[in-house]
């Protein structure tokens, strides 16, 4: 068996963890560069191969498996520079993508701007045709107006097309005779998107909306594997790249290049994989998992030791993407968020410092005052041996920054300047965590919290006293630790089809016959991963709601034809626990079928440590003076990868591992757990 590597590129650090053959767990970080992120994903894998002695090429041979996050389809949303994108559809339908269901973000701002247009309105082409909603034509195809407008979608400039008609997702004929009519007039489009094949289900808006964001992020993710691919085979590689999605699977890069949209979101889900494996051993079922990275905050709940999956209402960069997705929100606030004060008042993000030139204390040009240099200026993070002995910080820089942006504005003195912009980010992560809570109404302080992240260890205990939760879990792979959940996710094929009937008049046999077509495309998907039959798991669900709603529940379905009655009374009872009510006198609507097949994947071992030091006095590397809002404490320095399980340190303490600091305040311990992780205690 050879090496394995998870790779998550963040928008500050590009985070690897290996797996090597003896089940050793090593991590490693380099600069993301965001002109081309294969390069930083090629850096990374350079470095590990030095730290084991071999060249790249003899490094890259003996690797089984590499695992990529990547947030190239986020990225193209947020800086708005994916394909030049047009639409085909369906004659009356053309504005469906601005009526957004009459959905605005801020409802009391009457001038607040759309969001950008992916398609034009002179780029959306309305085509004479019409099926029912039992898939019968009733207006013939109008080939000739698909030509003229793909024509004109050419001389417009678009390299990715789009279509979507009205009910193509009961009968595709007319969506796959325009292809074949694209392709025709104009063969070398770049992409083209058919929303049968995005989106196999209704409602109309959401289908269109899925459709567009997918062919607009489609061709620069395209690309972008193709060059990871490329730079893989040149170094030697010849194993499987494998892509995590929104689902929390992953799958293989031609999979996923034709359903971009499934990656939106997906660098986060790989993290809250990662925590629930690592609460899991600790014994802990319902938490919190945090990730604070360079730019970014991502909350995630984790209920019974599984991720929340959410399957509606998935806005993303204002967009609608109706597929299933692992429930993550995030706010701008990392280790590179820029402090500044506006009209008086402090502010901490979400504009970041990034990789390039990051903050004040890297000394690498740049010169805003950020959330680490406030950390360096604390105490928190020492100036010597930083980022795993690479980089010195310049506490100086840091001093001047904060002074000059948020001590003079506001008439504090540095070291006051440097907590205040402790208290916002943290009040701006606490706050998100209660967002997400808040809809499920949980108390946070019944959960644990499981903190990662290169900031998360440092940030953890007063994001923990803010929320009034006791028992915080920081993995010791903390600082890449999305990056270890991917080699922990499964191979995940999740499909739909469309079957819209009242519940009691769906036919078993036909949903049945549904299930089976889904289950021979996913084989199909999976066959290249050579799975053994035994690895796969099969899930089929019923996605039904209310007359009147707009958004289903899945209902978990047995093999064979389901029992529609036994259907209805799980719906709900679901509706009930998951909603607090349900209607049982009423006809709930069937809305689509949906398969998720699951290929499991080897588990790595849990990440060990050599450490075998149970005397403090040995592991102690010195002290340094930090702040805790009440002045600085001399406060002890350990050198974390030394110590052995079992061994427990009272605060206040700084406990420094190659990228990180897990930060112990006065009155509280952290003991290492069996696994190496840190259970830290408040109280």
């Amino acid at each position: 068996m050879g090496y394995r590597v998870g790779i998550d590129v963040g928008g500050t650090f590009t985070d690897v963890i290996c797996v090597t053959p003896d089940g050793a767990v090593v991590l490693d970080k380099t600069p993301t560069t965001p002109d081309d992120r294969s390069v930083g994903v090629m850096n990374a894998l350079a470095q590990l191969a030095e730290r084991f002695g071999l060249e790249l090429g003899a490094f890259a041979a003996q690797l089984d498996l590499v695992a990529h996050g990547t947030t190239t389809a986020d990225n193209t949303m947020i800086e708005q520079d994916g394909a030049p994108t047009g639409l085909l559809t369906t004659d009356g339908h053309r504005d469906e993508i601005e009526l957004r269901r009459g959905y605005k973000e801020d409802i009391w701002d009457p001038a607040a701007p759309p969001p950008f247009a992916i398609a034009r309105r002179r780029a959306r082409i309305p085509i004479p045709e019409r099926l029912d909603h039992d898939g019968n034509v009733v207006l013939a195809l109008d080939e000739d107006a698909v030509r003229r407008g793909v024509q004109r979608l050419h001389k417009l400039g678009c390299t990715s097309i789009a279509v979507c008609y009205l009910y193509s997702f009961v009968n595709p004929e007319h969506e796959l005779r325009t292809r074949e009519l694209i392709l025709e007039e104009y063969p070398d489009v770049d992409h083209i998107s058919l929303s049968h094949e995005v989106l196999p289900k209704a409602p109309e808006f959401e289908r269109v909306s899925t459709t567009l964001v997918n062919a607009y992020v489609a061709p620069r993710l395209a690309a972008y594997l193709d060059r990871l691919s490329d730079r893989l085979r040149e170094a030697g590689y010849t194993g499987q790249l494998l892509i995590m999605q929104s689902t929390g699977g992953v799958m293989t890069p031609e999979y996923v290049s034709s359903r971009a949209v499934t990656l939106l979101g997906s660098g986060p889900a790989a993290g809250v994989l990662g925590a629930a494996r690592t609460a899991r051993e600790a014994g802990i079922a319902d938490f919190i998992s945090v990730d604070m990275g360079g730019t970014s905050y991502d909350v995630g709940l984790v209920r019974g030791g599984e991720p929340e999956i959410l399957t509606f209402w998935n806005w993303r960069h204002r967009y609608y993407v109706d597929i299933p997705m692992v429930d993550v929100q995030a706010v701008g606030a990392g280790g590179g968020s820029i402090a500044r004060v506006v009209a008086g008042a402090l502010h901490v993000g979400p504009e970041s410092a990034g990789a390039v030139p990051g903050p004040a204390c890297y000394g690498q040009g740049g010169d805003r005052a950020t959330v680490t240099d406030a950390d360096a200026l604390l105490g928190w993070l020492p100036t010597s041996g930083f980022a795993g002995g690479r980089m010195r910080l310049d506490r100086e820089a840091a001093e001047a920054a904060i002074a000059r942006d948020v001590g003079a504005p506001l008439g504090l003195d540095v070291t006051q300047a440097a907590w205040g912009i402790e208290r916002v980010v943290n009040a701006n992560m606490a706050n998100a965590v209660r967002r997400v809570l808040s809809t499920k109404g949980l108390d946070p302080r019944e959960l644990a919290l499981v903190a990662f992240g290169g900031n998360g260890p440092v940030h953890a205990w007063a994001q923990a006293q803010d929320l009034g939760i006791d028992r915080v879990l920081i993995p010791r792979t903390a600082p890449a630790f999305s990056a270890l959940g991917l080699l922990v996710a499964d191979y995940v094929v999740d499909l739909g089809r469309a079957y819209v009937t009242s519940l009691d008049e769906a036919d078993p046999l036909r949903m049945e016959r549904l299930i089976s077509e889904m289950r021979d495309e996913a084989d199909k998907e999976l066959a290249p991963a050579n799975l053994d039959p035994s690895a796969l798991s099969v899930s089929a669900y019923a996605n039904v709601c209310y007359p009147g709603q707009n958004f289903d529940l899945g209902v978990p379905l047995d093999q064979g034809a389901p029992d529609v009655g036994a259907v209805a009374e799980r719906f709900h009872d679901l509706h009930e626990a998951d909603r607090g009510y349900c209607f049982r006198d009423q006809r709930p609507l069937l809305r689509s079928v949906r398969l998720v097949v699951r290929g499991a994947t080897p588990e790595p071992a849990a990440a060990s440590t050599e450490g075998t030091i149970t005397d403090l006095a040995t592991a102690t590397t010195g002290s340094r003076d930090a702040y805790f809002g009440d002045g600085y404490l001399t406060t002890p320095t350990y050198d974390g990868t030394v110590l052995a399980p079992g061994v427990r340190i009272d605060g206040p303490a700084l406990i420094e591992e190659a990228f990180t600091v897990v930060v112990v305040p006065p009155g509280a311990h952290v003991t290492v757990d069996e696994h190496a992780n840190y259970d830290l205690r408040l109280r």
